[in-house]
């Protein structure tokens, strides 16, 4: 009989998985004898999440597990507010006349990336994708449609749930200036000029260019996998 050491990644997301099922039940439940017993998975979810440090480098689970139980008690709502489900950040591929892409440096990273921020309650997708774009940059845009919805969990940029909606945008107006706060630079660029410390361009940057040229692009997803709570091979 073989056995396999659990993949780091795939250990923080059954532990963030489990904590979510406990903490949507603890919103949903007046019983305390319920509560009790989720609060254990609570405590079961944080050992999972220590554990992980074992296994690698770089993941962010050097904290006592009783802090990331308390963390999860503190975030708990009622009923469907209360449902924990992944966040949702939105981010647009602007392109211009030129066939050049909109990006901009993160001040508190000094890493390149295209215009993104975190869904707004009263915006559809779209109308955040514009806001965010018009906030960092100074750029007015259009969305012309979307490119791809992902798991950033799965992707490896992000360590708890959150989706990604990736918008194609086309510039219409405005003046190139980056958000005082924000961004530390912004710029157009060609597909062979990229600033050489530019995140995830290696997935997002050939759809990105092919929508900015006007060629069709299917909208991408991340495909299902078997079984569910492995990672990619």
């Amino acid at each position: 009989m073989t056995s396999s050491v659990p993949d780091p990644r795939d250990l923080v997301r059954w532990s963030d998985t489990l904590s979510a099922i406990a903490r949507t039940g603890m919103g949903f439940t007046a019983s305390l004898y319920e509560r009790e017993r989720y609060e254990e998975v609570l405590h079961v979810a944080a050992d999972i999440k220590a554990a992980a440090h074992d296994l690698a480098e770089g993941i962010e689970t050097t904290r006592e597990t009783d802090h990331f139980v308390q963390e999860w008690l503190d975030n708990v709502g009622e009923g469907v507010p209360g449902y924990v489900t992944p966040k949702i950040a939105i981010g647009a591929v602007v392109g211009n006349d030129d066939g050049d892409i909109l990006l901009v440096q993160r001040r508190e990273s000094g890493v390149w990336l295209y215009p993104t921020g975190w869904a707004d309650v009263g915006y559809s997708p779209s109308e955040v994708a514009v806001k965010e774009v018009e906030e960092e940059t100074g750029i007015i845009c259009e969305p012309v449609r979307l490119l791809s919805v992902i798991d950033g969990q799965r992707m490896g940029f992000s360590r708890f749930g959150m989706y990604m909606l990736l918008f194609h945008c086309r510039a219409t107006g405005g003046t190139l200036e980056g958000h005082p706060l924000e961004t530390s630079d912004v710029g157009w660029f060609s597909e062979d000029a990229l600033p050489e410390v530019t995140a995830g361009a290696q997935w997002w940057g050939p759809v990105a260019f092919a929508a900015i040229r006007g060629e069709p692009v299917e909208a991408g997803f991340d495909s299902p996998r078997s079984p569910v709570w492995r990672a990619d091979s």
